[in-house]
């Protein structure tokens, strides 16, 4: 009960800054459905890079086409707006049974009943995040290196979201190349899941899925393309030829 107080009062907090009107609707709990995390091909969502499309309908497509988690990653959306779409989006991966991730607001990722969050260097800390969300929710945490992931993992992170392994236009934060060498250093280092991100694609996700890693995640490859629907089919069978090839 503690924790659920706790996160009422920080959205209502911020309801009074003026900061975001639609979170004094959400008094009430929520109960997460419990969804067992499949990182393989875990599909991160961008509505800037997506551009005029719907993100909602290359959610559908790639949902139909095999990926196994999603994460919205909104950075400038409004905060009552990104409320309403995380909604719909928890909505429709409910139907998939697919894992919801939103990316760096836990009180979204509350109100809106998303399966986890997933934070980075600089956000909320990992042990502020579980008692704000329970011991149910999904806690990812960016780690470049080494060091972020062990720290990660004593934090009580569920899995590691690490790169970039190759260079990528998507984010103008990257920190540095980590490469497939650095990818397999972290991969070793630590006993969670670890997920892969940074310009991964149809012609290279096989050799970073070689390390190791528990899954690949995808931006570009899917959100651009003319055909996200075959582009996951594309990548689910290459993903499950090497996490789960044929005996």
């Amino acid at each position: 009960m503690r924790n659920k107080s706790n996160v009422r009062q920080m959205i209502m907090a911020r309801h009074q800054r003026g900061q975001n009107s639609a979170y004094s609707l959400f008094a009430s709990f929520i109960t997460v459905p419990a969804v067992i995390p499949d990182f393989s091909l875990y599909l991160i969502v961008d509505s800037h890079m997506a551009g005029a499309r719907s993100c909602l309908d290359i959610i559908r497509k790639a949902l139909d086409g095999g990926v196994t988690m999603l994460q919205l990653r909104e950075k400038t959306m409004p905060r009552k707006a990104f409320l309403s779409y995380a909604q719909e989006v928890t909505r429709l991966s409910r139907a998939y049974r697919v894992p919801l991730i939103i990316n760096d607001d836990v009180a979204v990722t509350w109100a809106s009943g998303a399966d986890g969050v997933h934070l980075g260097q600089s956000d909320l800390p990992i042990e502020e995040s579980r008692r704000l969300l329970g011991k149910d929710r999904i806690i990812g945490v960016s780690a470049h290196t080494v060091e972020e992931a062990r720290s990660a993992e004593s934090a009580g992170a569920d899995y590691v979201g690490s790169g970039a392994v190759f260079s990528t236009g998507s984010k103008s934060d990257i920190r540095g190349i980590i490469g497939v060498e650095g990818l397999s250093r972290i991969r070793e280092a630590v006993s969670i899941p670890v997920v892969a991100i940074g310009g991964i694609s149809r012609e290279n996700a096989a050799r970073v899925l070689q390390t190791g890693v528990n899954g690949v995640a995808i931006l570009s490859a899917i959100l651009t393309s003319d055909d996200p629907l075959q582009e996951t089919r594309i990548l689910s069978q290459i993903v499950h030829s090497i996490l789960s090839p044929p005996k």
